[in-house]
């Protein structure tokens, strides 16, 4: 896991230096859809629906989604247990070789504790860089190993270092899949320093925000208690990202970023 741990940390300093200026939404520049445009379609679709959906109305709710990449990993089960405990949902964008191999019943927890279960690719490649075959290959080979674990097929995915490009969107739309990028970053990959990851967490943080982490880092899961309890006291309610999105749903081959 530790050799995991630095090649993920590597991919990622390399791409913070590539896209410095884009760091909080990824480095593609795409036309992405608002969880808040999202709603309001929906909304102005659903003629007779009821004013409410699910347990959390993220029209009226100060919504924000919690968010973790490159799981599941040793950390993954004590992030579970503070999750239960917080009573906070999550999504985790999970990657496949050497982790949903490797921890299955973790996989299997996180959907049996009410988190979203999606898709980082198999093998983190940057999918803007290979061909359409592998881009096919990186995202079927994840959906099919969490839908056999889970019983439910991914409908979310999140690219690479946020690399992707009308190609990808193609293949996605293709594959039943949206793209999920973020608003919010603590760079976790550089620092082991959970107090400066919350501090960066809270700075950035606001409504419909998207929180992207990795729990495979050590400075993170310590983080998350204090990451929870600070956003609570400011009145905050956590949601999954499809909650997010709630009325309308992701559609196959959009972006959605706040």
């Amino acid at each position: 896991m530790r050799g995991t741990a630095r090649r993920l940390r590597g991919w990622a300093l390399a791409s913070a230096a590539a896209c410095l200026t884009l760091a909080l939404s990824g480095c593609a520049q795409v036309d992405t859809t608002a969880p808040s445009t999202a709603r309001a379609e929906a909304a102005e679709g659903a003629h007779g629906a009821p004013a409410r959906f699910g347990t959390v109305d993220c029209r009226e709710a100060k919504c924000i989604a919690l968010t973790f990449d490159a799981g599941p990993s040793e950390n993954s089960a004590r992030l579970l247990d503070i999750l239960k405990e917080k009573k906070v949902p999550a999504t985790f964008f999970l990657l496949g070789k050497r982790h949903i191999e490797k921890y299955p019943e973790l996989v299997k927890r996180m959907a049996a504790e009410g988190h979203e279960v999606a898709s980082h690719t198999w093998d983190h490649q940057i999918l803007t860089r290979i061909s359409d075959a592998q881009i096919r290959e990186e995202l079927k080979r994840p959906n099919d190993a969490i839908e056999r674990l889970t019983g439910r097929k991914p409908t979310l995915m999140r690219p690479p270092q946020g690399r992707t490009d009308a190609n990808v969107h193609e293949i996605c739309k293709e594959l039943g899949l949206a793209e999920v990028l973020w608003s919010v970053t603590a760079k976790d990959y550089t620092t082991n320093d959970s107090a400066l990851i919350t501090k960066r967490v809270l700075e950035q943080s606001s409504r419909d925000g998207i929180i992207l982490l990795h729990d495979i880092y050590p400075g993170t899961v310590p983080a998350v208690p204090g990451i929870i309890d600070a956003l609570k006291a400011r009145g905050y309610v956590f949601v999954t990202v499809p909650q997010l999105l709630a009325p309308g749903k992701a559609e196959p081959g959009k972006v959605y970023r706040p």
